[in-house]
């Protein structure tokens, strides 16, 4: 099913019968927040070793046993998986789904497409459910910073407000760790004003991985650092990272190659898949101009080969992701300067 937005927190809350609950879009944070809610409601926490497992997509074929064993504490058993490709989730899923395999399966799909065969299935499927995942427009983000000082017990007045969903909203983990920040400022029953957002929110809180990917592969050295150590901060580990870069330049490379078959950067932009956000379409264009496909198909080797070395033991796997990131951004600054 598809799940409405107006019943997206209720579902969340208590999600009943449902079996496998799909959450996609561009807001990694929102995804990680929706996906936690869901833990905590069916296994009461985020962390019971005996109702809770957490997989990636290099764990795809033991879905379906893992869904299917029963906690030895009793209750209901929530497997988590991060990571997934629309063609590597989707078989797998579907085999879930013909079982009657008790657990709730949550299933993390940032990078899917628009038109995710994974999508389609669960939207289709009783006892499945899609929920898009996207940055707030500004009227929603100003009634989630007003709900999270609400429940903080802390006010907030109109002008900052304003001042704040001008400065947040790209990804709802930053946005929320901001308001924490500012909350334990102010302490319970106190109130924000504009100077205070202002001296507490750090100019790093717009930023996400997002920012971290386009910035590197338009050149800007500086905006890459910045929103990459912000975003493993907010709890980005250097595979996931790592995944999400090599999914940003395979776009990058068809749009590419697109263009090399004769269509021009701004039809490209507009065929890409999944489709680029508006509020990057810029960025992506400036990163066609500044990439060949040789160039990109070399720096996706590239990556494939830390994704590699991230996964050995005692590798310096945090060291190793931001390296190749920072590595795209000063090829592509080179490759203007030239």
């Amino acid at each position: 099913m598809k799940v409405d937005a107006r019943r997206v927190d209720a579902f969340l809350r208590s999600p009943g019968d449902c079996r496998v609950v799909l959450l996609y879009g561009d807001d990694a944070g929102l995804v990680r927040e929706r996906a936690e809610t869901l833990v905590v409601a069916v296994a009461g926490t985020r962390d019971d070793p005996f109702r809770v497992t957490e997989a990636d997509r290099d764990d795809i074929a033991r879905l379906a046993d893992e869904a299917s064993s029963l906690p030895l504490t009793g209750g209901r058993r929530v497997v988590r998986l991060r990571d997934v490709t629309d063609a590597a989730a989707t078989a797998a899923v579907q085999t879930l789904l013909r079982s009657p395999a008790p657990a709730l399966v949550v299933i993390e799909g940032t990078g899917l497409p628009a038109r995710s065969r994974l999508r389609t299935l669960l939207e289709a499927a009783q006892d499945g459910a899609a929920i898009g995942c996207y940055p707030d427009d500004a009227r929603a983000l100003g009634d989630a910073i007003r709900g999270m000082f609400t429940a903080a017990g802390v006010q907030v007045d109109r002008e900052t407000l304003a001042w704040l969903t001008t400065q947040l909203g790209a990804d709802r983990a930053s946005t929320r760790g901001e308001i924490e920040k500012l909350a334990l400022f102010a302490g319970a029953g106190g109130t924000v004003d504009l100077q205070a957002a202002m001296t507490c929110v750090g100019d790093l809180a717009g930023l996400s991985l997002d920012d971290a990917l386009f910035a590197a592969t338009e050149g800007d050295l500086t905006t890459t650092d910045r929103a990459l150590e912000l975003a493993i901060a907010e709890g980005a580990t250097a595979v996931g990272v790592i995944r999400a870069t090599l999914m940003h330049l395979q776009r990058l490379h068809r749009a590419r190659l697109a263009m090399d078959g004769g269509l021009s950067s701004a039809d490209a932009t507009k065929a890409a898949r999944p489709p680029v956000f508006f509020r990057r379409l810029g960025a992506f264009s400036r990163a066609l101009a500044v990439w060949s496909t040789s160039a990109l198909t070399a720096a996706l080797a590239g990556l494939a080969q830390a994704e590699r070395a991230c996964k050995r033991t005692g590798a310096p796997d945090l060291t190793i992701c931001r390296n190749a990131v920072l590595a795209l951004a000063r090829r592509a600054a080179a490759t203007r300067a030239r």
